[in-house]
């Protein structure tokens, strides 16, 4: 599957722009993390594209249904599908691969980095320092549905510290492409 398809899909499932916006952003941070190891780019950013596209119509069946939906109507590759259910705890799927751990570590990581540039007055990205995201990462009040034992879980798992993780993901959502934003 290409990006293109994997945008519409992920669009035609998700009328929510909070979520969508969620799935660009972790897009955005694979595309990164595949460019740093050399991986493929495509397939990093379509597992970011659908990780969660089932959410909203099927939460409580999320990420079963949206992976049973993929392998049946879509060539969606089992390394993402394995990806996509290993995002979730709650799955039992181990995360063995680089895409899997790598949609693990940014998938909350993304929220706290949003989070932190909603509150800002000028509400960009590209303004928040590592410095305040450390320090919002620290106070637990903020962003409070941001998972902070999955985040630091997650850069233990890629075996990247903490610091370098937020800075990479920061600096992701920070560069993303205008084509990956929402219209």
């Amino acid at each position: 599957m290409q990006r293109d398809e994997a945008y519409q899909l992920m669009t035609q499932f998700t009328p929510s722009e909070s979520l969508q916006r969620h799935m660009l952003n972790v897009e955005a941070a694979m595309r990164f993390y595949a460019r740093l190891w050399q991986e493929d780019e495509e397939t990093y950013a379509v597992t970011g594209l659908l990780h969660d596209f089932d959410y909203e119509r099927y939460p409580g069946e999320h990420p079963f249904w949206g992976v049973t939906y993929l392998r049946e109507h879509t060539d969606v590759g089992e390394d993402v599908l394995t990806a996509i259910l290993g995002h979730a705890t709650y799955s039992g799927v181990a995360r063995e691969t680089k895409l899997a751990q790598t949609l693990f570590a940014v998938d909350e990581l993304t929220g706290l980095v949003q989070a932190a540039a909603l509150v800002r007055p000028d509400r960009d990205v590209k303004q928040v320092e590592l410095a305040s995201l450390k320090k919002r990462f620290k106070n637990r009040a903020f962003a409070g549905g941001v998972n902070r034992e999955e985040v630091v879980q997650g850069a233990s798992e890629l075996g990247v510290d903490l610091d370098t993780h937020m800075a990479n993901v920061l600096r992701a959502m920070a560069e993303m492409n205008e084509t990956d934003t929402l219209p």
